[in-house]
């Protein structure tokens, strides 16, 4: 079996490299998308390679789309594939996996009928124009999860999230989560104060015009207060910023043209629009009253993704945010799904200084100039300064149309860049962070991987401070798990 290349290098910030050089080589990664993956009951999952660490007791959850496809119809984009989640416990005795399908109203009604019925993000099915108007959105359960005390949520940023038994991942349905009403979506991207655990989220609303509907919620779930601020227009908003005593919304140029949506006559992603000379908007609130702070602009750029942010001894909001020139990361990810990309769409990690009185960004610059993608941080760093970032992160000889095969770590004290490259037949997912129970210090890295030639999918355990190093432990899964979006992870 094919050996991981390991690679550690020392790097000034900000961290400038030659251009790739793109590989001749047939990429293997759409072998993991190329037919409907496979469900699996609660199962022991053998070891390959290593040993689970003592300390490594939880549960991880992913998230994605697993379904891409009904009969002889494929989706439109990446982001229509059903929702599917694997969850591995990491107990005493080993390790044990399950994974399951989310059985939302419209998975349910496809499965029944075998073909696609609803409309999605970028999927309007071939059927008459009122049929598509009767049966409205599908709800893909498919983006990220949010693990709580009695249930895991599956979300996805167009409606309510969808809540899972814990152990056996078996669909309880749609929850308003004790206070959201049914025009309120539930984003894809809570933030959770690692003091208070409070938790933080927003979806965008459609009225006369846009809403940003925030919410803050117990540690159960429950939503405890909420706001609603007017937008201009109906943008895309991914994700947003804990920061301190703040909240940072950056809503890039990308706004909806929404007749043409509400009349189904384009798909929402057809009908979203790049119009950079609106410039990028910076949006503070202060998170104990949800109130708006401050509104700024600078020039445009897009963003799915932040890893972390915080207040800074000169008063400023420091933000990190992967960053892209403009939305071509949208078509790119439309290729996704056909299983070929053509598309380049180049994203660097960069740094954001904000005046948060005045909404005003005071500095910005890259930290890291390298195609990556799924930033984070330890968990109990969110909101706060943080020293380490991990990332899904390409090989500099990879495709700029290529999907990830490596994961990162930038140290922003030292500005050293830590890489692992798994080899050019392997794709792993984004990288969670797993705190060690019996020891603070340490923290293990999660990622599901795609082995492209043999046609399988395993859980790595790496170490936290040391990538360049072999896996910590390999572990096997019964069928292919496609390469998706979101995960997080329980503690035991």
């Amino acid at each position: 079996m094919q050996k991981p290349v390991l690679v550690l290098s020392s790097l000034p910030m900000p961290t400038k490299v030659t251009p790739p050089t793109p590989s001749t080589a047939q990429p293997t990664w759409p072998k993991a998308i190329a037919q409907p993956a496979l469900e699996f009951a609660p199962t022991a999952l053998p070891l390959i390679a290593g040993s689970i660490p003592a300390g490594l007791r939880g549960t991880l959850y992913r998230n994605g789309p697993g379904r891409l496809q009904r009969g002889t119809q494929r989706v439109g984009h990446w982001f229509d594939g059903d929702g599917a989640v694997l969850a591995v416990q990491f107990h005493d005795g080993g390790a044990k996996g399950v994974y399951r399908y989310v059985r939302s109203a419209g998975y349910e009604s496809e499965e029944s009928a075998g073909t696609l019925l609803h409309n999605g993000y970028g999927t309007l099915p071939a059927e008459p124009l009122w049929q598509r108007w009767r049966r409205g959105f599908k709800n893909a359960a498919n983006t990220s999860v949010l693990a709580l005390p009695d249930q895991v949520l599956t979300l996805w940023e167009g409606g309510h999230p969808h809540g899972l038994d814990r152990e056996t991942l078996e669909t309880k349905g749609l929850t308003n989560l004790g206070g959201l009403k049914s025009n309120q979506p539930y984003s894809a991207h809570p933030k959770r104060d690692p003091e208070t655990g409070d938790i933080y989220n927003f979806g965008v609303g459609v009225g006369l015009g846009g809403m940003l509907n925030v919410y803050r919620s117990s540690a159960t779930g429950t939503i405890q207060q909420q706001n609603t601020i007017p937008l201009a227009g109906v943008p895309l908003i991914h994700d947003f910023v804990l920061a301190g005593p703040y909240l940072v919304f950056v809503i890039p140029p990308v706004s909806l043209d929404l007749l043409p949506a509400m009349f189904q006559l384009k798909s929402y992603s057809e009908a979203l629009t790049w119009r950079p000379e609106r410039g990028t908007q910076i949006l503070v609130l202060d998170r104990h009253t949800l109130n708006l702070v401050s509104r700024g602009e600078t020039d445009p750029w897009f963003q799915w993704h932040f890893s972390n942010g915080y207040g800074d001894d000169q008063g400023l909001v420091v933000v990190d945010v992967v960053r892209y020139e403009d939305f071509a990361t949208n078509q790119f990810l439309k290729e996704v799904a056909l299983g070929q990309t053509q598309t380049e769409a180049p994203a660097q990690l960069w740094r954001l200084h904000i005046n948060p009185k005045t909404g005003q960004l005071e500095e910005t610059f890259p930290i890291l100039e390298r195609q990556c993608e799924f930033p984070m941080v330890q968990p109990i760093q969110v909101g706060q300064p943080h020293r380490f970032t991990y990332f899904s992160l390409s090989p500099q000889s990879a495709a700029l149309t290529e999907l990830f095969r490596g994961l990162g770590r930038l140290d922003h004290h030292t500005g050293e860049l830590m890489e692992v490259d798994m080899g050019p037949d392997r794709y792993p997912t984004e990288p969670i962070y797993a705190p060690d129970q019996d020891n603070l210090d340490q923290g293990w890295i999660l990622t599901v991987v795609f082995d492209g030639t043999s046609e399988t999918s395993e859980v790595w355990v790496l170490d936290g401070d040391r990538l360049d190093n072999e896996p910590v432990c390999r572990l096997g899964l019964p069928s292919v798990i496609p390469i998706g979006f979101h995960g997080t992870w329980a503690p035991a």
